[in-house]
């Protein structure tokens, strides 16, 4: 699932000074060396497009995620509706795979809602941004998350991300944790499982182009796994 956090816009959510005045259009393509979400491994070497508008603080986002060079890594398409103003933000993310680790729809049917036999979630998301840290909480209400019982697990994540700056490449510290017991993210209670250390740069081309690039330390420490992840986006 994504790293949307997002809904994660793949495009993340995160509070704005400002409403726009205009119509804004997102159009990128993230390749990635590993896709890492929440500090979980969800594939190898990975295309990510996103596709958004927004008007006013509201936003709708479409953010996907394709195997490059496994042909068995998952293939997710994500819609993310969402509003911030000032530091407050809140959306909604609808994350789709075509497979899912147990339950769900084998034929992996898009428009296929029922309730113990989709490969949809469903996530709420509030969050706001303090400026020197921002603070963001996550919930599962609908789709594919059951306990083993039958009953809705309302699997949730709790993240806080600061940002800073050195010299001249801008970074991100974030810590990440599950609350409770969740099959999703494979805990058995309170369980950090996301602590990432970003830099990213615009690496530039030419006088009118340049290449943001970035490199993510990514640790687990419930799963007991670290990752090491290299990127680069395009976008016109």
């Amino acid at each position: 699932m994504k790293k949307i956090v997002l809904f994660a816009m793949g495009v993340v959510l995160g509070g704005t000074a400002l409403a726009q005045e205009k119509v804004e259009t997102t159009i990128s393509g993230d390749v990635v060396s590993s896709y890492i979400w929440r500090g979980q491994d969800l594939g190898s070497v990975s295309l990510q497009p996103t596709l958004g508008v927004a008007y006013r603080g509201l936003s709708l986002t479409a953010w996907g995620s394709v195997g490059l060079t496994e042909p068995a890594d998952t293939k997710e398409f994500d819609l993310t509706l969402a509003y911030s103003i000032g530091g407050l933000n809140i959306g909604v993310t609808d994350y789709w795979f075509d497979s899912m680790a147990s339950g769900g729809d084998p034929d992996a049917r898009y428009f296929k809602y029922g309730s113990h036999s989709t490969n949809h979630v469903l996530e709420a998301t509030v969050g706001y941004d303090f400026g020197v840290a921002s603070l963001q909480w996550s919930t599962n209400f609908a789709g594919n998350d059951y306990k083993t019982d039958g009953k809705r697990a309302y699997s949730s994540y709790m993240e806080v991300n600061v940002p800073f700056k050195l010299y001249t490449v801008e970074w991100t510290a974030t810590a990440g944790a599950v609350p409770f017991k969740s099959d999703a993210y494979a805990t058995n209670g309170f369980a950090v499982t996301n602590l990432a250390l970003k830099a990213a740069k615009d690496i530039k081309i030419t006088d009118t182009f340049s290449v943001p690039v970035f490199g993510q330390v990514v640790a687990n420490p419930c799963s007991q796994k670290a990752y090491l992840v290299f990127g680069f986006t395009l976008q016109p």
